[in-house]
């Protein structure tokens, strides 16, 4: 008799019923602090795995263009310290970030498609730091080294959006809507002409695909991604400043990616997890002021130990498992 449903389906349905059921488990700090907050930079983070993972491009920029959504919803916030002159509503404002940091990767897209490898990664960088440096000089725009605060968010159905689990909700929503829909695009006909590209791209170009014009819309949906992320990351900061966007931050996006494992994206959300908790607890297992320290070690250990992150470990150990079931 064939099952019905698939083990990996099941296992994905009980991951689900798990997060929605996490807020009834766990407090309130772990809910805001730990579990919401590794949501909003996982979303981030899984822009950054989509283009590495299916599109061949380890693009730094993702940050920045997650700090361009940021801006322009604080922008236009209605209760942003400092005021901008054209406050509008948190709908209107959201759909604008969201606008325009899908313009900004296939802006991004556009001027780093022609590249490859370490070039790709230098161009993006440049264009992260370059956008962190004029977010910081100039005042009248983004207020400097400031920036905009305040940015507490809409009601929902009475509650607050800062309320830890009305935020976990939100960002457990948008993160799986978002993880489904790379899951799709990863077996659509995009998706593969996509891997194709990053494969062999002299064969698919050769087939009549414009590989051009699927790996800018890569950058754009890329760029999405990012956007949501960056409006979640701005409601859970309660604002967006020139240094949340920089180098530090760039850094730390790609540092989750490698930590879960960029061969599913998955990885961006367990190592945007494991960041956080390294973060939080970091004085009481190392040093506050050596946090650097600490992640760079955990940095070099996944690296050298396994190149694909948590998740290549997971995998090493589920296969040596069903080798020893298979010769038992």
């Amino acid at each position: 008799m064939r099952r019905l449903v698939s083990p990996v389906v099941l296992a994905n349905m009980a991951v689900v019923a798990l997060l929605f059921l996490l807020p009834l488990l766990v407090s309130s700090f772990w809910i805001g602090n730990i579990f919401g907050r590794s949501l909003a930079y996982g979303i981030v983070a899984l822009s950054l795995t989509f283009l590495a993972t299916y599109g061949g491009f380890v693009s730094l920029a993702q940050t920045m263009v997650a700090g361009v959504a940021g801006y322009v919803l604080a922008i236009y916030a209605p209760t942003a310290i400092p005021l901008g002159n054209y406050p509008l509503p948190w709908g209107v404002g959201i759909i604008l970030a969201l606008v325009a940091a899908t313009f900004a990767g296939l802006l991004v897209g556009l001027i780093a498609v022609k590249t490859n490898d370490i070039y790709l990664l230098m161009i993006t960088l440049a264009l992260a730091v370059g956008f962190g440096l004029f977010a910081q000089s100039n005042t009248e725009i983004f207020n400097g080294y400031e920036g905009i605060r305040n940015i507490v968010g809409p009601e929902l159905f009475g509650s607050s959006i800062r309320s830890p689990k009305t935020f976990y909700y939100i960002a457990l929503t948008v993160a799986l809507i978002l993880y489904f829909l790379v899951v799709y695009l990863r077996k659509s006909p995009f998706g593969l002409v996509l891997q194709g590209l990053r494969d062999t791209a002299r064969r698919v170009s050769a087939l009549g695909y414009h590989a051009t014009a699927h790996r800018v819309a890569a950058f754009g949906v890329a760029g999405f991604i990012a956007g949501c992320g960056g409006v979640l990351v701005t409601f859970y900061n309660m604002g967006i400043t020139a240094s949340s966007i920089g180098m530090g931050a760039t850094v730390n996006v790609l540092i989750m990616c490698v930590i879960g494992g960029l061969v599913h994206p998955a990885g961006a959300f367990i190592g945007a997890l494991l960041f956080s908790l390294l973060d939080t607890f970091a004085p009481s297992i190392y040093d506050r002021d050596r946090f650097n320290t600490l992640i760079g070690f955990v940095f070099l250990a996944v690296v050298l130990l396994s190149p694909n992150g948590v998740l290549g470990v997971m995998k090493l150990i589920r296969d040596r498992l069903d080798f020893r079931r298979h010769n038992n």
